[in-house]
């Protein structure tokens, strides 16, 4: 008789983290073709602002591109902790944005930032305690590293 292995928490956080870059890329580029699988902006509602908030998320899904290029060609993971934790950010952002255009954002919008920033966050804890090992305290220059 054998028994089930389960994967890695570790393993677990990576795949989470490539579904949230395919998700985060997806729901940022296919708004500007008309296609919207997570929200929509409505012209009705938004007029030309809505312009702007295509082109803000394209310009999110390069700057994660990048961003994660980067990391896994210099090894540095932890960055992802910034990263997670400026997109979890963006959901006040928008609110504000919202508030001072006197509209309101889509509720998809906070969820869709959320679970993108926790996916990098969770990925980059693990990969600084992995590399640290869980006894050994964390310097101020290991989030850069």
């Amino acid at each position: 008789m054998t028994m089930a292995t389960f994967p890695s928490p570790k393993l677990l956080v990576e795949i989470n983290f490539y579904i949230s870059v395919i998700v985060l890329v997806l729901g940022s580029i296919l708004p500007v073709s008309g296609a919207y699988p997570f929200f929509e902006f409505n012209e009705e509602l938004y007029g030309p602002v809505a312009n702007n908030l295509r082109i803000m998320m394209v310009y999110l899904a390069i700057a994660e591109c990048i961003l994660v290029g980067y990391c896994f060609l210099s090894k540095r993971f932890r960055i992802f902790i910034v990263a997670g934790a400026f997109l979890i950010s963006m959901t006040g952002y928008l609110a504000f944005y919202g508030a001072v255009n006197n509209m309101p954002i889509d509720s998809n919008l906070h969820v869709f930032f959320l679970y993108t920033g926790i996916s990098p966050i969770l990925l980059g804890v693990i990969s600084a305690r992995q590399k640290n090992g869980p006894g050994r305290p964390h310097e101020s220059s290991d989030l850069i590293k």
